[in-house]
């Protein structure tokens, strides 16, 4: 047999570790990474990594000395930038897998084939059983009134802030009609109405500065994304019109004290359960002919929503209900499970936070949450059987003096975070998910700490 080299050595050792990593990760639902994700993260750094430094400090020495040098290994995890621009919410992935086989369907190659879905309804291409676990979900959840509303489905709440946006502007105004939203706005609203440069409506900027005379229509969102404080109209002036954006008024997110009662309420299920994969959207809508209007819009841009999206958003919701109806079920339900890792990612946080003494983040008022039965408190407390913690689904946080440009400051660091700028104030404030992966998230709160701790600026 011929004689192994430890280069050989090294490139067994790649195969055996890609082959373990990989077998942990498929076998026991690895939290940080899925199986694809850490081959990448072996293959294009670890283990590869560390050949690549062999070989080239083998060809350094290789003159001067018969022994091979041992290849350093580089400390990744102090290297890799994590990215919470988006507000991905890969946290609920874990609960998911815990659910099992409940969550799935099979779907025959005949389903699905016709364009309709139920004719008769105002909005003929919403799935019936998903309308159906829609309306049971909101019954149980206590978060919206539902009674004599029209459901309108939508390619997630995008397509349906489009289509709102198209059903309340007369087709024969002289002017676009502005749209404005309070800041800090959530970063989409100003690009998504302006995209299409239609001669209909036209982003007009913050709520609190406009005085344009005429109609207008309010976007309200509450909680409100980025800082998840609760909202209400600001404007408040004859013509105008309102929308509620309720993506994240779900009991894990903030206290529900009363069902939303609003003419045009939009949610959405990558918030409200975590697949936002499914891209699938509804409207609570009292006007039919709004209802009407958003109909027509979804058909003139994509004849309707995918089928299969709306079969399978409707069995998530089944079985979240389920969890709560059940009353022999012993699994932690979906509420609690998303409370519980928020709680557990907010509390570590705040404690980084007012030990920095560089940052800071919104405070929220006491509320008692109807859902819950529990009060909501501003503070982590002790006893969290009787006590609750807002835990919004972003951390608006705020860089103090002397930072200015708080995104700048974080991404020295690693840490890509979106400003302040692009929801219309100041670039001290940063967007920050928290419903992102626990790896991402306990990195990130670990590197917050010592950002405080290595200062002064």
């Amino acid at each position: 047999m011929g004689k192994f080299s430890m280069r050989h050595l090294l490139v067994v050792s790649v195969a055996l570790n890609v082959s373990l990593l990989l077998r942990v990760a498929f076998e026991t639902g690895t939290e940080g990474l899925d199986g694809v994700a850490l081959l990448k993260q072996v293959v294009g750094g670890g283990v590869l990594a560390e050949l690549h430094a062999y070989r080239q400090t083998h060809k350094a020495t290789s003159s001067s000395s018969s022994s091979p040098s041992t290849a350093t290994l580089v400390n990744y995890t102090e290297d890799r930038v994590i990215n919470l621009d988006h507000g991905d919410p890969t946290m609920y992935t874990r609960y998911w897998q815990q659910a099992g086989d409940k969550s799935t369907i099979v779907i025959p190659g005949w389903q699905s084939v016709s364009y309709f879905s139920d004719i008769g309804n105002l909005c003929w291409f919403l799935e019936p059983e998903f309308a159906k676990q829609v309306l049971r979900l909101h019954q149980i959840v206590g978060n919206a009134v539902t009674r004599d509303r029209h459901i309108v489905v939508g390619t997630g709440s995008t397509q349906l802030f489009q289509a709102v946006l198209y059903a309340l502007c007369p087709q024969d105004a002289i002017e676009p009609i502005s749209v404005v939203s309070a800041a800090p706005y959530y970063s989409s609203y100003p690009a998504i109405t302006d995209c299409v440069k239609s001669n209909l409506y036209k982003w007009a900027g913050d709520a609190r500065s406009f005085s344009k005379g005429g109609p207008y229509i309010e976007l309200v969102t509450s909680p409100n994304n980025p800082d998840g404080y609760s909202r209400q109209a600001v404007v408040n002036r004859t013509g105008g019109l309102l929308v509620h954006d309720l993506a994240y008024y779900w009991p894990q997110y903030t206290p529900i004290t009363s069902p939303a009662d609003h003419d045009i309420m939009l949610f959405t299920i990558s918030k409200s359960i975590g697949h936002a994969g499914m891209r699938i959207g509804w409207a609570v809508v009292k006007d039919p002919e709004i209802a009407k209007k958003m109909v027509k819009y979804i058909e003139l841009s994509t004849i309707g929503v995918s089928k299969d999206s709306q079969v399978r958003a409707a069995k998530v919701l089944e079985v979240v209900s389920d969890s709560y109806e059940c009353t022999k079920s012993v699994e932690e339900t979906l509420f609690d499970f998303s409370y519980r890792k928020m709680n557990e990612r907010w509390t570590p946080l705040r404690e980084a936070v007012e030990q920095s003494g560089l940052f800071s983040l919104p405070e929220f008022s006491p509320d008692f949450c109807k859902f819950s039965g529990r009060l909501f408190k501003p503070q982590p407390v002790m006893h969290l059987h009787t006590c609750m913690v807002r835990c919004a689904a972003f951390a608006w946080l705020k860089c103090e003096e002397p930072i200015e440009d708080c995104e700048a400051f974080l991404r020295e660091h690693k840490i890509l975070t979106r400003s302040g700028r692009h929801f219309g104030v100041s670039p001290e404030y940063v967007r920050i998910s928290m419903l992102d992966r626990d790896e991402n998230i306990d990195l990130f709160i670990e590197r917050l700490s010592k950002i405080g701790l290595e200062q002064p600026i």
